[in-house]
């Protein structure tokens, strides 16, 4: 068995009625793949870095959440799967896991990066409607910017490099800050050798996944069973306290959860991705063994 080959891929659109789920499926197409998704404002390249380190016995499909990345939840529809395999980072894995308490019959296995609950979200009505009229006026905004051909300003690379690095608190090396950059970014049509951002700026005023510590508890009573992984960054405040009653009851009732603390930041799996791999790997292993068929000899899925 070896690892998957980063450009080893097929370019995946899902037709929404706003537009088009966009995602890249790295590796064996002949079976159900691991879905995995990023955090809040980044995209699928976040998981760059970690592909080439997983098995290629399962394929990988990661998705650019709406608004984010390529795209404009229908994945299990489209391709007709009966069951999940998750594998969020940060907003990805808070996602996994409310979707794993309210439909757990539909998830075989998740891998949480950086995310359990929300840990900065506040229970606040003032903040949600001041969330949501922010985000009607950027709907405005947009409407206005597309009857002009408006672009928006451009900067260089080393710029959005910087900007990167500096908004994750540094957590995102400059050097690799190319991987979240090159699906968010777009050439300047008027500054050829300067960018812009794609990013749909509704996802920044979005309510936030607000999970009170009492439902969050009993979400995690529904996640029964379930193997579930979880990997935190040693240098990370992302999972804390606030989790402790939901990672409790997991613990209790799920003998196949594993909890790992690993050296690194919030972007673990980008910038540590041969640790994460040397948990992620062995957890696949088991708990979706590879089959016995030769993948070789298997007819490729058509995408």
């Amino acid at each position: 068995m070896g690892t998957l080959l980063l450009n080893d891929y097929e370019d995946v659109s899902i037709p929404l009625p706003w537009g088009h789920l966009a995602g890249r499926w790295y590796g064996n197409r002949s079976e159900r793949p691991i879905l995995a998704l990023h955090g809040w404002q980044d995209n699928l390249g976040t998981f760059d870095t970690l592909i080439p380190q997983m098995p290629d016995y399962l394929g990988v499909l990661c998705i650019d959440l709406p608004g984010h990345g390529h795209s404009s939840r229908r994945v299990m529809q489209e391709f007709k799967w009966s069951k999940v395999s998750l594998l969020g980072h940060s907003m990805g894995a808070i996602l996994s896991f409310i979707y794993s308490s309210l439909a757990p019959h539909t998830v075989d296995l998740v891998i949480l990066i950086e995310g359990v609950i929300n840990p900065f979200a506040r229970l606040d009505l003032d903040i949600s409607a001041f969330n949501i009229e922010r985000c009607l006026q950027e709907v405005d905004r947009m409407a206005i910017n597309e009857a002009t051909n408006y672009e928006p300003t451009s900067y260089s690379m080393e710029h959005f490099c910087q900007f990167v690095h500096t908004c994750t608190v540094e957590a995102v090396p400059v050097e690799l800050a190319p991987h979240l950059l090159k699906r968010s970014v777009h050439r300047s049509q008027l500054y050829p050798d300067k960018y812009y951002t794609l990013k749909d700026n509704r996802t920044k005023c979005a309510v936030e996944l607000q999970l009170s510590l009492g439902l969050a508890a009993e979400m995690a009573r529904c996640v029964r069973e379930k193997p579930v992984l979880i990997l935190k960054g040693a240098e990370s405040s992302f999972i804390c306290e606030r989790d402790e009653e939901v990672l409790s009851i997991l613990r209790a009732q799920n003998p196949d959860l594993e909890f790992h603390e690993l050296q690194g930041n919030h972007y673990i799996h980008l910038c540590n991705p041969t640790a994460c791999a040397a948990q992620i790997v062995p957890f696949l292993r088991r708990h979706r063994p590879p089959s016995k068929i030769d993948n070789s000899h298997r007819k490729q899925h058509k995408l």
